[in-house]
């Protein structure tokens, strides 16, 4: 760790997305003041969308090109420190302990430790890929040439992603969902089932249970169900979910609860730490606490964290959307989009096709489905705001506030 100082001015504990804009954000309030990136992943910041969108799908995609670490490389005053374990913070000291047994002190510190994968009863190994880092993409690329067959587990947001993804790299896919439908949990029936019945029709051999065990043979996977049939296949993937990293936080008092808790300036319970990211649970201004495991909240609260450490008098206001694209449709989102609240759909033609999916708590819009509607993003915002103020009192009067174009 020869080349890390004692101290700095801003230590960063973690190395994606929140890392690399909470750096954009203090330069611009602090031009020059020293700062630390502590990632615990082997590769620098890189666009984590990519992972399981672009690097798949454009032809001239390359893992070098979805890199965040331009600036932080240029930039004499920052030290991008990879491969590092973060074992300590101690906000009364200002000091975070490493793995090595050294020690770095620090004027504000920024918890971006990000989430982890969920994990089942499969052991990760050469051929069951945890999918998350730049790392588990480059070791999926090896292991899924065309005519490979995959099994992928998990229909919610990430694996219902790398599903579409490997079909469209002629990839044979065997999908594992422990619901009826893909993205059950979060959209209406009617929607999940199309979507499910369009990966059918690309080939994907969809399979329902639940993971009981499995493991790594001579030549591929073998997935034990919970009713006792197996899923084999050269390779898995699993994504069902991940988890926020609050270790370091909880281990030092700091009030943790579904995340960091942070105030409305990202500061949590210790003077001089703040969280942002996947692991903060902040007071949303329109939708009250949550917590957001979306790239544009991570940019956004990053950035936000960056400029508050460097001393802007700033509030993390913003409600963040976010985004997909499966096989041939594509939606963005925002809000609580929960298959468990309240749902209005306003469909042009059938479900599947062009719509938006309205949800409702109480009469107020927590949420709102974009489906092949594009550039509304902002009258989805803007009528969760509204209804916040005075709730709908007819839920159907929604159908048609946002165009379907």
């Amino acid at each position: 760790m020869s080349n890390v100082r004692e101290s700095y001015d801003y230590v960063v504990v973690g190395g994606g997305v929140a890392a690399a804009s909470a750096v954009k954000g203090i330069r611009s309030e602090d031009a020059s003041g020293t700062i630390a990136v502590l990632g615990a992943e082997p590769d620098k910041p890189v666009y984590r969308p990519d992972l399981s969108k672009g690097l798949w799908l454009k032809d001239d995609a390359t893992l070098e090109g979805s890199s965040l670490a331009g600036d932080l490389d240029d930039d004499d005053a920052v030290d991008l420190v990879t491969d590092t374990t973060v074992t300590e913070i101690d906000p009364g000291a200002h000091v975070v302990r490493l793995a090595d047994g050294s020690s770095v002190g620090w004027g504000k510190l920024l918890l971006a430790t990000g989430a982890e994968p969920r994990t089942l009863a499969l052991e990760p190994s050469p051929r069951v890929v945890y999918y998350r880092t730049a790392a588990d993409y480059r070791r999926l690329r090896d292991l899924v040439l065309a005519g490979r067959h995959v099994a992928v587990v998990g229909g919610g947001y990430i694996g219902s992603e790398i599903a579409s993804a490997l079909v469209q790299n002629d990839v044979s896919v065997t999908l594992v969902l422990d619901l009826e439908d893909v993205q059950e949990q979060m959209f209406p029936r009617a929607l999940a089932a199309s979507l499910t019945l369009a990966f059918q029709e690309r080939g994907v051999t969809v399979v329902h249970g639940s993971v009981a065990g499995g493991e790594e043979t001579a030549d591929g996977v073998r997935i034990r169900l919970d009713d006792g049939s197996d899923v084999t296949a050269d390779a898995a993937v699993i994504g069902v979910g991940v988890l926020p990293r609050t270790g370091l936080a909880e281990a030092a008092g700091l009030d943790v609860d579904n995340g960091i808790t942070v105030d409305e300036h990202l500061r949590t319970s210790a003077p001089d730490v703040y969280a942002a990211g996947d692991v903060a649970s902040y007071p949303d201004a329109l939708l009250g606490r949550r917590r957001v495991e979306h790239v544009d909240h991570a940019q956004k609260s990053g950035e936000l964290a960056g400029r508050v450490m460097a001393g802007a008098d700033a509030t993390y206001d913003y409600t963040p959307f976010f985004w997909s694209d499966i096989l041939d449709a594509g939606y963005e989102a925002i809000g609580e989009t929960s298959s468990k609240l309240e749902m209005v759909e306003d469909w042009k033609d059938s479900p599947g096709g062009t719509g938006v999916v309205y949800y409702l708590g109480s009469g107020h819009v927590r949420g709102v489905v974009l489906w092949n509607v594009w550039d509304s993003v902002d009258k989805a915002r803007d009528l969760i705001a509204e209804t916040g103020r005075e709730p709908v009192a007819d839920p159907e009067s929604l159908r048609g506030r946002i165009p379907l174009g």
